[in-house]
């Protein structure tokens, strides 16, 4: 989108934003307790802190610290890399269980709160994979980055996609990195209250009864699965 475009969308951004705020303030007061057993089962469990911040790239390029329940050992990031495969033995044994629930997201909601990143958008990534990103692909950066988005609902077993894979940040970044940029800028293009609402509940339908009742529709993470595999031969 073009620098003439964007005045159209600042009635939507605040709307957006106020929704953001909103919705996120009510979760809080209903999960906070889910939130402390959560905290408190992953302090109990592996040693080092409950929470992992990383740093990752929002809207307009300004990086912020995104949080997340700590999933891994103690300074993982220092001995592999960033993007991980559900064969990563740096995954502790409750962070297995919180990846596949997604539940080591939920201190993302304080990034909505203060404004980094909204419940709907672009998954934010870290500066190695961001400075592998092509030009038409800038637009992403347009909009606050989000919990969830279009490509989340493919991916949502993104780490058994690139399980087993030789090198998985060279399959991560020339495999799956496109599809999810594509993904993105369908949503910055088609964005609304609406389509936000929709992914919501696609996504939360994904990772309770829809995870047992229905075959997730993941055609592009399965078309990306064949190829790294076609990679590893």
């Amino acid at each position: 989108m073009n620098q003439s475009d964007r005045p159209s969308h600042r009635g939507f951004d605040i709307l957006k934003r106020c929704f953001d705020f909103l919705i996120t303030f009510i979760a809080f007061l209903i999960i906070l307790l889910p939130i402390a057993l959560v905290a408190l089962v992953v302090k109990l469990t592996s040693p080092g802190k409950v929470f992992f911040l990383q740093d990752r790239i929002g809207r307009n390029r300004k990086p912020f610290k995104m949080i997340k329940f700590r999933t891994m050992v103690t300074d993982a990031q220092k001995i592999g890399p960033s993007v991980t495969s559900k064969d990563d033995n740096r995954i502790t044994g409750i962070g297995r269980i919180l990846r596949r629930t997604k539940l080591d997201e939920l201190p993302e909601l304080w990034n909505v709160l203060v404004g980094d990143m909204s419940l709907v958008g672009p998954r934010p990534e870290v500066k190695n994979y961001v400075d592998f990103y092509r030009p038409e692909w800038e637009r992403v950066f347009d909009v606050r980055p989000g919990i969830t988005d279009l490509a989340t609902l493919q991916f949502r077993d993104e780490e058994s996609v690139l399980a087993g894979a030789k090198d998985r940040e060279a399959a991560y970044i020339q495999i799956v990195v496109p599809i999810k940029m594509k993904l993105a800028l369908e949503y910055v293009d088609r964005r609304s209250i609406g389509l936000d609402l929709a992914i919501l509940f696609r996504t939360v339908w994904g990772i309770t009864l829809g995870r047992i009742l229905m075959k997730p529709n993941d055609d592009l993470a399965e078309a990306a699965r064949k190829q790294v595999e076609e990679m590893k031969s």
